[in-house]
């Protein structure tokens, strides 16, 4: 049975990688997310996550709203070789997993 997890190579984990995309980064935002991109020199697209505790309460909502930007990366194919860091605002806790994932798919177009 084949896994739909994200490959660990797919994912920012250490600080040294997110500060690369934080130093020089294109930014796109809006009321639920802004979403941090800059090339990674790599043949395949990067995620980090920053879903703090000021934006997201309830770590519940964290969770759902980590799941919500996970899958959609996952089904975006047409993403470029960037690595992206998205964060969240208080908005993105109380909006619906659609509103979420347009907004995302929004994102993943405009900084491809």
């Amino acid at each position: 049975m084949a896994t739909a997890r994200l490959q660990k190579r797919v994912r920012l984990l250490k600080a040294s990688e997110f500060k690369h995309v934080f130093d020089d980064a294109g930014r796109s935002r809006d009321r639920y997310f802004t979403v941090l991109a800059r090339s990674s020199g790599r043949n395949y697209p990067r995620l980090g996550l920053a879903i703090s505790k000021k934006n997201a309460k309830l770590a519940v909502s964290r969770n759902r709203i980590k799941r919500i930007i996970r899958e959609s990366f996952r089904q975006s194919t047409d993403i470029a070789n960037v690595d992206f860091v998205v964060m969240t605002s208080p908005q993105g806790e109380k909006a619906s997993n659609q509103t979420l994932f347009n907004s995302l798919k929004q994102h993943w177009h405009q900084l491809r």
